[in-house]
């Protein structure tokens, strides 16, 4: 038996966190044992780098949790009978299908949390091993910020209605590898450790972020024109990381979770009004400008966004091949999702008509239509899928600021959108009644839309798109390998 210790990819569960077999499999330069790879500053950086691509895995954020089964849960797709994507709509949670996918989705987010905890078990120790101690703050609150925001999907999608916090799973919150398994815990315990790790990640970057000092576009072109020139080009790029702006927005993100509405509205709002040294805005709510360069995921907007460098090939296959559709024609989405607004940019060009091979149309959404790799340039590369933007901070100040300042934030949002102003709602239940709606127009293909109709325990009535056959359920059953 070899004595050396490994940094895990490819774990089977939560329990079995460490294995002297595993590698961390980045680059080949990277498949090596964890105490070699984390001797040295670019290791931690190999490391981290390793923890955003399991990120991007389809079995998380470059697929199940963002466009295919966490949508097939609000029916955002037509499906044909019999398959998993009908029975996730149809809430079957007992089928088998649906056990497995629900199985991948847990696996891979505890894979992310134990690779982060393998680098946060050794940084401490090894701080010396930095050049700058901005660097070493910057990985460690990285890996704070990632472990949070994984901690956080889990609970959202297998844990409580937080409205009813003693009725669904308890789960467990890991910050050691361990042999041993993780115990679970309850609601407010888990709550109290994701808002500990999210202070620590804040604290760390808080006075250091060039993110805080520095424009996107800055950010996005580092070198001696641009104003940006930094020594070290990992601290460029940090819109693609987890830097102090998407701390505090998943902090807003959160606290709106937990109903503590007054953080949550503080940090919303910190975020919209973040500015860069010029007073000009830090993040902009997108617009039609966007969409007609093809941005079409709005990148101006994200806090924090995976790159995807295969974008352009997986929306060949999802959307161009219509395996990701709703309808044949715009009449479901422009009528049932816009309401036939005639201005909502959203509804006029975000979504397009498509013909297959066959000759039959497919409607299909246009906000992962990338340009192929070979093609972009620095200003035509907006391959990033969505994890935190602006446009959901709008949407929490609206709903978490004193009534007539929410309305505020949810006119400014409706502006953005080109949206005709409507009748003001007339209290906070209608207002809030009008910011689900938006959710649900906003975050098509993002994933976000279900943990919103799941945070407010939205009724079918209210429920876009449900199956007539569909009885909703919230509270998702571990998976059976997790039960046993």
């Amino acid at each position: 038996m070899k004595k050396l210790s490994f940094i895990i990819l490819a774990l089977l569960s939560v329990l079995s966190i460490i294995s002297c077999k595993k590698f961390l499999t980045v680059t080949p330069k990277t498949e090596m044992p964890k105490d070699l790879l984390l001797s040295s500053e670019s290791g931690f950086k190999d490391a981290l780098t390793g923890v955003y691509i399991q990120m991007r895995e389809g079995s998380a954020y470059g697929g199940n949790m963002t466009q295919t089964s966490i949508e097939s849960l609000i029916s955002s797709w037509d499906v044909t009978t019999g398959t998993v994507e009908q029975k996730l709509g149809l809430f079957n949670f007992t089928d088998s299908d649906v056990d497995a996918t629900f199985g991948a989705i847990y696996a891979q987010e505890y894979k992310i949390i134990a690779s982060v905890n393998a680098i946060l078990e050794q940084i401490d120790a090894k701080k010396d091993l930095f050049a700058k101690p901005e660097m070493y703050q910057t990985i460690k609150s990285e890996c704070l910020a990632i472990r949070a925001y994984c901690h956080m999907d889990v609970l959202r999608l297998f844990g409580p209605v937080p409205s009813a916090p003693g009725n669904g799973n308890m789960l467990p919150y890991v910050t050691t590898l361990s042999t041993s398994p993780n115990p679970r815990i309850p609601f407010n315990e888990f709550q109290t450790a994701l808002f500990k790790d999210l202070e620590e990640a804040e604290a760390l970057v808080k006075d250091i972020d060039p993110i805080t000092k520095y424009s996107l576009s800055q950010l996005r072109n580092p070198g001696t024109q641009s104003g940006f020139n930094p020594e070290d080009t990992y601290l460029a790029f940090r819109y693609l990381r987890m830097n102090y702006y998407a701390i505090k927005a998943l902090q807003a993100r959160a606290y709106l979770w937990f109903n503590i509405k007054h953080k949550a509205f503080e940090c919303a709002k910190l975020v919209i009004d973040a500015k860069n040294v010029d007073g000009t805005t830090k993040f902009r709510l997108g617009s039609s400008a966007d969409f007609s360069v093809k941005d079409f995921v709005l990148t101006n907007e994200h806090m924090f966004g995976l790159y995807d460098f295969e974008m352009f090939n997986k929306y060949t296959s999802r959307y161009s091949s219509g395996t990701l559709k709703k309808g044949t024609a715009a009449t479901t989405i422009n009528t049932q999702l816009y309401g036939n607004t005639g201005t909502d940019i959203r509804e006029t060009g975000l979504w397009e008509l498509g013909t297959l091979a066959n000759g039959s149309k497919i409607y299909i959404i246009k906000k992962y239509q990338a340009i192929d790799s070979k093609l972009t340039t620095i200003t035509t590369d907006f391959k990033q899928i969505p994890m935190l933007r602006l446009s959901e901070m709008y949407l929490i100040a609206a709903e978490s600021a004193p009534f007539n300042a929410g309305l505020a934030y949810f006119s400014l949002f409706r502006e953005s959108r080109n949206i005709k102003q409507l009748a003001i709602p007339a209290n906070e239940i209608a207002l809030q009644a009008e910011i689900i709606k938006e959710y649900r127009k906003e975050f098509y293909a993002e994933g976000q839309s279900f943990f919103a109709y799941k945070r407010l325990n939205v009724q079918k009535p209210v429920f876009l798109f449900a199956p007539s056959a569909a009885i909703i359920n919230y509270l998702l059953p571990l998976p059976a390998r997790e039960r046993n």
